[in-house]
């Protein structure tokens, strides 16, 4: 019998995100606009491929145009370029004279973090005829991007001297709402960020505003405002797992699952080793399936002798080092592994199945970077949102 070795796969579940983004619907009010959050490729999931699945949701009972964030200008336009029509808030705002073309070419939303970013773009925009909305970023305690206090009235100012530019959302960004022992400057940054959209109104600038992301939502739904922005638990993963509040994450989907074939099973007597640097030495006679799969392929090589794969639905912990396209894992008690077979290392079947936040653990990271590198690999779309699709579809 001929083996097919096949590579990596990494299968998104489309059907998986659209019921994530109507739950989180379900959570606000109606009032408050859900911002799906699609950023560095959709935190690996394909950007074009989760749009065009949360783009079918519209025209359906309770449904609604879905209003996106990404991160680049580039990412903006491949949405614009894919037939995405409603608004796209662009998070890092514009860096370079290449971001404002794009911007102004495909009608994005820059959120602007410095007055002086204003001017810039509302002289292009004169140039070609056109105005342009823009968002307008606080930092209320985050301490990265953003306008303080002290820049609102120069804000006001450039704004009313600036015809072209019109702005239309306030933003800001919460540092510890997944944190519920840190509520007291969840609230902090809420009252600072309240002000500064007060002075905005003060002046004649009747933007809306957003402050909460996935745990915000969740944790304070009196921070809805006028929209959410949902990322890590639009793709399924609970911001509060391992929390007090975890149950204010419950009946997410992960979205994605990640697959290696088994390469060769074989014995391992007691007393060998495996694997560079002959970390794992067996404990008594075992057997082991080597999969293709390592650090070339974004699954680090520090979860060697940390991390569990499932294969026939039950759990295998990695023996030995994870190398550059292989790693063992020991099946001695699985009964039946054989090449050509797949291991789930991430998602799988039943109670075994492996979480994101499970692998992010044994990674000594988070969920995003976890979703972020192992969707660099080639993709699978699979589920009814899926349709129209080409069904394999490269990284972005």
């Amino acid at each position: 019998m001929t083996i097919e070795y096949n590579h990596l796969r990494c299968i998104i579940d489309l059907d998986a995100l659209c019921d994530n983004y109507t739950l989180l619907r379900s959570r606000v009010p109606e009032t408050s606009q859900v911002i799906a959050v699609v950023k560095a490729d959709a935190y690996g999931h394909g950007l074009e491929a989760c749009a065009h699945a949360l783009e079918s949701l519209q025209g359906k009972e309770g449904g609604e145009p879905v209003m996106y964030a990404v991160g680049t200008a580039e990412e903006g336009a491949n949405l614009r370029r894919a037939g995405v029509t409603g608004r796209i808030l662009l998070l890092l705002g514009i860096q370079n004279p290449e971001d404002t073309t794009l911007c102004l070419e495909h009608g994005l939303t820059p959120v602007l973090s410095r007055v002086a970013q204003i001017s810039p773009l509302a002289a292009a925009a004169e140039i070609v005829g056109t105005s342009v909305d823009i968002a307008i970023k606080f930092d209320t305690g985050m301490a990265r991007l953003g306008l303080t206090d002290a820049d609102i009235p120069d804000l006001c100012k450039t704004l009313d001297s600036r015809p072209r530019v019109e702005a239309v959302w306030a933003v800001t960004h919460l540092a510890t709402a997944d944190a519920p022992d840190d509520e007291p400057f969840v609230r902090e940054q809420a009252e600072r960020f309240a002000d500064n959209v007060a002075r905005l109104h003060a002046c004649g600038h009747k933007v809306y505003a957003t402050m909460a992301n996935s745990a915000g939502m969740l944790g304070y739904p009196e921070f809805a405002l006028d929209g959410v922005r949902v990322g890590i638990a639009l793709y399924g993963a609970n911001p509060f797992l391992g929390t007090s509040w975890e149950e204010k994450g419950a009946g997410l989907k992960q979205v994605m699952r990640v697959e290696a074939p088994v390469y060769q099973v074989h014995a391992l007597k007691r007393g060998e080793s495996i694997s560079y640097g002959r970390t794992f030495t067996a404990p008594k006679d075992m057997t082991v399936a080597v999969l293709g799969v390592g650090y070339a392929d974004g699954y680090s090589r520090g979860l060697s002798n940390k991390a569990q794969v499932q294969i026939s639905g039950k759990r295998a912990p990695i023996v030995g080092r994870v190398c550059m396209q292989m790693t063992a894992v020991d099946v001695t008690g699985i009964p039946g592994v054989e090449p050509g077979q797949y291991a789930c290392l991430l998602g799988g079947d039943g109670e075994q199945a492996i979480t994101a936040e499970e692998l992010a653990a044994w990674w000594g990271t988070i969920t995003y970077e976890a979703f972020c590198l192992l969707g660099m690999n080639r993709r699978t779309y699979v589920g009814k949102a899926a349709q129209g699709l080409d069904m394999h579809q490269d990284s972005y």
